[in-house]
């Protein structure tokens, strides 16, 4: 693929409403196939368009992406077998999938589309609303032919007295997973019940929020839009939320250990993790009187850089019985 076949599928993509990462080369080290400037396009399912260096690289560049577009974390990976070679801040290491002397550096950045806002309505607080929410970064549709069979995420009925029960009918009868609607509270009241004697369930119901946005002590239309536009935003926001904080919960609870608990390993390298023999470690730093031992320059350098923090891994560690403390080491 062409960069401007890149940026077209891109495009595509937003307009679509599916999720990706573009990831671009941007530091070479021969011998390897990838230059700097290669680009790609990776989705959800870790399928990857366009080219960012041979097999060596290829489903490490892919598995990396679909971590960043879970994340929503732009990221800067470094693949190579150099391992002891010291790290710059922010870039993450992973290992070639060969046995190769190159390296290469990708710029991974993901895209995540902002919510498709359904607004129905012919009314000024309907136009002022479209406005506001795609100044907001929301796409926009109004449901027209062509348009309906798109999933939504949000509706907001802005009828008004204009077909008030056809459009709220329409906005739960959609994808949307919110629906706002600018009512009083009495006449929510009034189309809840209606929507009901036309066999919507109470699940679907559940979704409706009237008045659609804080009271802003709104009176014309331009103030009751954007009333309703900040309800939409909220909602947004909200779902984002959510989605972290699952994300997370999934993270912790896979790497949370099962059954017994896992054998002490001895003496951890507190900066990457490895388990390592005192006596034969590169080297050796104090640090409030403890001493912290390592494999490699790297992790030294990397140590230096913030020793209260590796420092308080390392206690972490030791109190969730992952390894032997030092002075226990000692003793041994």
């Amino acid at each position: 693929m062409t960069a401007t076949d890149l940026l077209d599928y891109a495009q595509t993509l937003s307009r679509r409403g599916e999720r990706y990462a573009m990831v671009t080369v941007v530091r070479v080290t021969p011998p390897t196939s990838a230059y700097v400037g290669a680009q790609a396009i990776v989705l959800a399912d870790g399928s990857l368009h366009g080219s960012v260096g041979g097999g060596c690289s290829k489903q490490v560049v892919a598995d990396a992406a679909r971590e960043a577009i879970q994340s929503g974390m732009a990221k800067l990976v470094r693949i190579s077998n150099a391992a002891a070679r010291p790290l710059e801040h922010g870039v993450e290491l992973r290992a070639m999938q060969c046995a190769s002397d190159g390296e290469v550096e990708v710029f991974i950045q993901p895209h995540t589309p902002a919510p498709l806002l359904l607004v129905l309505g012919a009314t000024p607080a309907a136009a002022h609303a479209r406005s506001f929410a795609e100044q907001s970064g929301f796409r926009v549709t109004d449901g027209a032919e062509g348009a309906q069979s798109t999933p939504v995420d949000i509706a907001l009925v802005a009828t008004q007295g204009e077909g008030d029960a056809d459009a709220l009918f329409r906005a739960l009868a959609s994808s949307a997973r919110h629906v706002l609607l600018i009512a009083s509270h009495k006449k929510g009241e009034w189309l809840r019940e209606a929507m009901r004697q036309r066999g919507v369930d109470e699940q679907r119901l559940a979704l409706m929020q009237w008045p659609a946005g804080p009271d802003i002590g709104a009176h014309s239309p331009a103030h009751i839009a954007l009333a309703a536009v900040a309800g939409a935003v909220a909602c947004w926001q909200n779902a984002a939320t959510k989605a972290r904080d699952g994300e997370a919960a999934v993270a912790e609870a896979s790497a949370s250990p099962r059954g017994p608990d896992p054998e002490p390993l001895g003496y951890v390298n507190p900066v990457c993790g490895i388990g390592l023999d005192p006596a034969v470690a590169r080297h050796t730093i104090v640090y409030r009187g403890e001493p912290f031992y390592f494999c490699c320059d790297g992790c030294k350098l990397e140590f230096e850089r913030d020793p209260a923090k590796y420092a308080a891994i390392q206690a972490r560690r030791t109190a969730a019985g992952l390894a032997v403390p030092t002075a226990s080491m000692e003793a041994m």
